[in-house]
């Protein structure tokens, strides 16, 4: 039998209990941490497969936060969700080590396929701030760089960033599954980087990624936004 992922929300708020109320459906076992003092510590011991993370709840000291939760428990996948939707705030939430931003105002049917996305080994932003990314988290001097990369590792790089299979990036290069894969290592090798989701934020952060490659959700849409749903609730 397939593992649960163990979901930790952050949040000090209602929208908090909220949260776990829709989400327990699809994610059993979720649990809060309404404390930000106590908010590594936690994570470091429960070491979560994803954490749902506001990082305005008091205690908290910004995108430091990210960096710091990275540190203590590497293998925890975080999605921001709040209501800043400000495009410098995700830019620098994807340099600092998040997987996802997805905004409180949103669809609990894309919170949970940014979820499913971040878990799967994706990146996940929330349209539309996700199509205007690309130009703050590239280079200091604004220009996207490869390092070296050929403009075959570029194309590579790209779909599986989009989320691609091997067989689909070898059918969509006109190459084999082989040489797909081949292609994937050396960019991963020239890169230093180690998971598809390394190369993932790579591509976001150097303008490689085209926005029309988020994952799509395999639930029908719902019209309840979080914010809403946590003032009703």
């Amino acid at each position: 039998m397939q593992r649960r992922p163990y979901l930790l929300i952050a949040d000090d708020t209602l929208t908090a209990q909220c949260l776990q109320r829709l989400l327990e459906y699809e994610f059993p076992g979720v649990e809060i941490v309404p404390d930000g003092c106590a908010l590594l510590n936690t994570v470091a011991t429960l070491r979560p497969d994803l954490l749902l993370l506001d990082f305005s709840m008091p205690g908290l000291d910004g995108f430091e936060t990210i960096r710091q939760l990275r540190d203590v428990s590497p293998t925890t996948k975080i999605v921001l969700v709040t209501m800043h939707n400000q495009l410098e705030h995700v830019a620098e939430a994807i340099r600092s080590g998040a997987s996802g931003y997805v905004l409180k105002s949103c669809a609990v049917s894309e919170l949970v396929t940014a979820i499913r996305g971040v878990l799967d080994g994706h990146s996940y932003l929330t349209q539309p701030l996700g199509e205007r990314l690309p130009a703050l988290v590239t280079n200091r001097k604004g220009h996207p760089t490869g390092k070296g990369l050929t403009l075959r590792q570029r194309e590579v790089l790209q779909l599986v960033a989009q989320g691609r299979t091997a067989k689909e990036v070898a059918n969509a290069l006109g190459l084999s599954v082989k040489t797909a894969v081949f292609h994937k290592m050396a960019i991963m090798d020239k890169l230093g980087l180690r998971t598809t989701a390394d190369l993932t934020r790579y591509a976001l952060q150097h303008g490689i990624l085209s926005p029309a490659g988020q994952p799509e959700s395999s639930l029908p849409s719902t019209a309840i936004p979080l914010a809403i749903t946590a003032t009703s609730a």
